[in-house]
Parts: C-alpha cells; structure tokens; sequence
C-alpha cells in the first residue's frame, strides 16, 4: 500500500507544475532590535573564532584518518583525534548558539563558515610524538584566540559612544568559565601524553608508539 501511495505521489509531482503547488509566503516582520547589544568588534570577533574552532576541527579529522590508514593502524591515536575533532565542532556550534540568543546571525550567515584543507605549516605530522606537539601547539593557538576574543569583548565599546556596551560582562564570564578552563586542561592533557609517548619511545622504541596506541584504547599494557 505504501509503495503505492509513493508512485501516486511520484506522478503527481511530475503532472503538476511547481507553480500550481500552494506556496507558503511569510513576510518579514519588524521588531524592536535595541536589546540587540554586541557591538562590530566583538561580534567579528566572534565570528572568527567559530572559523578557527571549524578549522581546528578539520585538522583533527585529517590526523584521525591518518591514524586510521591501513598502512600506519593506530585506532588509539585514531579515536583520540576523531574524538578531538568533535570537540573543536561541538565548540563552534556553542558560540552560533550564543550568538544566536544575542539576536545576531541575522544576516550573512552563509559567509560565517569558510571550508578550506587542513593547513598544517611545513610539513604534516607522521608519528605519533609529531601529532601530539601539533595538537598541542594547535590548542596554545586556539586558547590565544579565545583570550583575544575575550579581550575584544570587554573593550569592544571603545568605538561606541553608549558607555553601557563597554563591557560584554556576560560573554567574557561564558568564554572564561566554558571554554578557556576546557583548553588549559586539554593542554596540560596533551603535553603528558607527549611526555609519556617519548618516555616509552626512549625505553622501547617503534615498540613504546604502538603501546601507547593501546593505552590511548584503555588497554593493560
């Protein structure tokens, strides 16, 4: 019966012309937009943060299927980044959501996310100890770019004249307490793990890389 219904359906949009179809038309309404209250320097920065939380998140893509490559096979450097990269995408949709309850994204949404290949400087990283130290250093950029943004946002109001917008209280407490607390711990998380993967590679070599793999899993080893 259901087949049937959906070739019905089938025809009928073929038969009927889109213009024959009901159109549903909202038109645009107007409301009051003062308690819209971020100001140019701040929301820009905003907005740049999101893209560099979207570009982090491809990096850790791009090392998660390296990982991942039948001829290298470290599921556990695989997983750790794959779950990283998740992180970093889940950071970017908190700030749309943030702006979004600030009444901004109004306009010029589509320009907010720029794709563009991981970029990862001279050369991309190939060991495990390698694509630990990018991680980490990828983390001090990404903990730098959020205190900027922080700092645009408690003196973003030096271009406007009302001084009640001098200071985005609320943002730089949301920033301070949500994100910078989750980047000093991953930092510090990333270092050990560099420190204890060099640790094992001076005690066992090629050997220590492939048990750390299996620690990165929560393996006994």
């Amino acid at each position: 019966m259901k087949s049937i219904l959906f070739v019905i359906a089938g025809f009928l949009a073929v038969l009927i012309p889109a213009s024959a179809t009901p159109q549903c038309h909202i038109n645009p309404v107007k409301i009051p937009r003062d308690w819209v209250s971020m100001v140019t320097r701040c929301r820009s920065s905003m907005r740049r943060q999101i893209q560099m939380e979207v570009a982090a998140s491809l990096q850790y893509l791009a090392l998660g299927a390296h990982f991942s490559r039948d001829v290298v096979n470290r599921p556990g450097f695989a997983k750790l980044f794959f779950d990283a990269a998740g992180e970093e995408r889940e950071h970017a949709m908190k700030l749309i959501e943030y702006l979004l309850m600030r009444g901004e994204l109004t306009s010029e949404v589509s320009n907010l996310l720029h794709i563009r290949p991981p970029h990862f400087g001279d050369r991309k990283p190939e060991t495990g100890v390698e694509a630990l130290e990018h991680a980490l250093l990828l983390e001090h950029q990404v903990t730098e770019s959020i205190r900027k943004l922080i700092i645009d946002c408690e003196d973003g109001a030096k271009e406007d004249t009302d001084p009640s917008k001098f200071n985005d209280y609320h943002l730089v407490d949301y920033l301070t307490g949500e994100f910078l607390e989750e980047q000093y711990k991953g930092q510090r998380d990333l270092a050990g793990k560099a420190s204890t993967l060099k640790k094992m590679m001076d005690r066992h070599g090629a050997l220590g890389e492939f048990l750390f793999d299996k620690k990165l899993l929560g393996m006994d080893v």
